[in-house]
């Protein structure tokens, strides 16, 4: 796919870039094909990807490789460190220009079959030709490479040819040398129609109508060709095609449930890839936006949409699955799906082990698996809609109105914010008395409920009076636990409001203690609607304090409301003691 972006010229696509990079890709698998079969090249020097690495995948590694459970006496030529480590008794695994004194060379010639490699009961042996080219690589200095997919590629120098004339660029050098090298000449160039048809296949995936044949056949330029290029690299046909490719490799096809193919709406990431590929953006950008398009700043409702790359995982429903261990399958999917779109690997080796050829451990694993991790999902989702999380886009025409309605909203709030800051008396005055009149009614609102039933868990004598408060007397207890049965005539109850009024039969009018003060501790609220007089009780524990003692409150009178604003009730929690400073102000008290 990074055929598909000009990383060097935003935004201008390249009318051969495409087809040149085929042709050097396919050149390349060819090249590599005839280094295997015909691996004795005097002249060229051997290169350790393409002729040593292949020798050793096939005859050595498999003792003495990225296996650590088959490795045979801790050698590793797999690795650099490895291929060039110093043995017991001086002895070196391979040394560079020195054959003689490469043990690796000497195993591989050796006819004791003691010493011989790959053993005999290995069940392969290296042919003469492959010897050759370890004896050529050793002789050479022993150039050792990284594995060829983790090296930056590097511009080679063009080949030299005999028949200069006909490469018309770069690439075409190298395939002319291969075809001189091997006795052949360039095929003939096809004629324009055969042309047109394959280009027009290639980047549309459809075949050119008669109107665009007849263009074609009819333009007489020298540049003719690349205006088709050009003209079909412009098409919105081309991003379909392209698309095609790409939504392969993110499984967009593939069923949505692992039990039951349910419905999955997840079109608007494709038509973003579609329009991806028609403006050409940069491959840096279209790898970021997918990966984590949701996670850039500010990101856009377009990014986000971008992530749909990550959401076309299978999920799952099924009543009888746990929802825990199908959170770690999306997981995984997600890691091995990334992993071999982006990196080209195989990542989903190390979910168990760590890499038997790759250099990726099983720790690398989890650690790419903890950035996606972090997904807001369910389990077991999906079976109605797309699972969470989603987002609702907009189509075209709503998102116009959709801004059109943004910025209405917001210069509203501009003005009405311009008007609330602004001085005006006449609003205030307004708000002022609206306040008071509220105040009024939620102070008027209230009604004196009856104490029918009453009694002291101290042995206090509790009397009911005319305005239906209950005076306490007689015993006074360091702590008391009154109860009290109300009866009301209200429908519906929206908060209670205790009254501790003074009374002149007290000591100190506000208490029955010395010093006049009192501590309320609500204990127990109980509302019972099934009994139809309407009857509630109240609990609640008082005491008076003065140097260390406590005695028994006097509630005077108890009130409850029909309607109740929130956030208004002052009834303290059963763990709160209320304190009313009875020393201090001899009034009486609301809770």
């Amino acid at each position: 796919m990074l055929l598909c972006f000009d990383m060097e010229n935003r935004g201008r696509p390249h009318s051969l870039w495409l087809l040149r990079l085929l042709s050097l890709a396919l050149f390349a698998l060819t090249a590599t094909a005839f280094a295997v079969h015909e691996p004795a090249r005097k002249k060229t020097p051997v290169d350790f990807n393409r002729d040593i690495r292949p020798i050793l995948l096939e005859n050595c590694f498999a003792c003495h490789g990225p296996d650590e459970n088959k490795r045979k006496a801790k050698l590793r030529l797999d690795l650099k460190d490895g291929l060039f480590k110093t043995l017991d008794e001086g002895k070196f695994v391979v040394v560079p220009g020195n054959r003689k004194k490469s043990d690796l060379f000497r195993r591989i010639t050796t006819t004791d079959e003691d010493d011989h490699m790959p053993p005999p009961k290995f069940g392969k042996a290296l042919t003469k030709a492959q010897i050759e080219l370890l004896r050529q690589w050793i002789d050479q200095g022993a150039d050792w490479k990284g594995h060829w997919a983790y090296i930056p590629p590097e511009r080679p120098e063009l080949p030299k040819v005999k028949n200069k004339s006909w490469p018309r660029n770069a690439i075409d050098n190298f395939v002319l040398q291969r075809l001189e090298k091997e006795g052949l000449k360039p095929s003939s160039e096809a004629d324009k129609l055969t042309l047109l048809r394959r280009l027009t296949f290639d980047l549309t995936g459809l075949p050119p109508t008669i109107e665009e044949v007849d263009a074609f056949l009819s333009d007489k330029s020298s540049e003719a060709y690349e205006k088709l290029v050009d003209r079909l690299l412009a098409s919105s046909r081309y991003g379909e095609r392209m698309a095609q490719l790409w939504l392969d490799l993110a499984r967009y096809a593939d069923t949505n449930g692992y039990h039951i193919d349910s419905g999955r709406d997840i079109w608007l990431w494709r038509e973003w890839v579609i329009r991806a590929f028609n403006q050409n953006l940069p491959f840096d950008e279209f790898t970021i936006e997918q990966i984590a398009g949701d996670l850039l700043p500010n990101a856009t409702l377009d990014q986000k949409v971008a992530t749909g790359f990550n959401r076309n995982e299978m999920v799952n429903f099924e009543g009888g699955a746990d929802a825990d261990e199908y959170l770690t399958k999306y997981q995984v999917g997600r890691v091995d799906t990334t992993a071999t779109v982006w990196l080209g690997v195989t990542l989903a080796c190390t979910e168990c082990h760590d890499h038997k050829f790759d250099p990726f451990t099983q720790k690398d694993f989890y650690k790419f698996y903890a950035f996606f991790n972090s997904i807001a999902e369910k389990g077991l989702d999906g079976q109605k809609e797309n699972p969470v999380p989603s987002i609702k886009v907009p189509s075209p025409e709503q998102k116009v109105r959709w801004d059109e309605l943004r910025d209405k909203v917001a210069a509203l709030d501009s003005e009405f914010k311009k008007q609330l800051e602004s001085p005006n008396q006449e609003r205030d005055l307004a708000q002022a008395e609206w306040e008071q009149s509220i105040r009024k009614k939620v102070l008027s609102d209230w009604s004196v409920v009856d104490p029918v039933e009453f009694s002291s868990a101290g042995g206090a004598e509790l009397k009911k009076l005319e305005d239906k408060s209950v005076l306490a007397g007689g015993k006074n207890p360091d702590k008391d636990t009154y109860e009290v049965v109300l009866k009301t005539p209200l429908d519906a109850l929206m908060g209670i409001r205790i009254e501790a009024l003074v009374d002149e039969s007290f000591p100190a009018k506000s208490s029955r203690s010395e010093n006049g003060n009192f501590v309320l501790r609500p204990r127990r609220k109980l509302l019972n609607p099934a009994r139809r007089n309407r009857m509630m009780s109240r609990r609640f524990l008082a005491s008076g304090t003065r140097w260390g003692r406590s005695r028994p409150v006097r509630p005077k009178r108890l009130l409850a409301r029909r309607s109740f604003p929130k956030r208004t009730s002052t009834s303290p929690k059963p763990t709160t003691r209320t304190s009313c400073d009875g020393w201090k102000n001899l009034i009486g008290r609301t809770a």
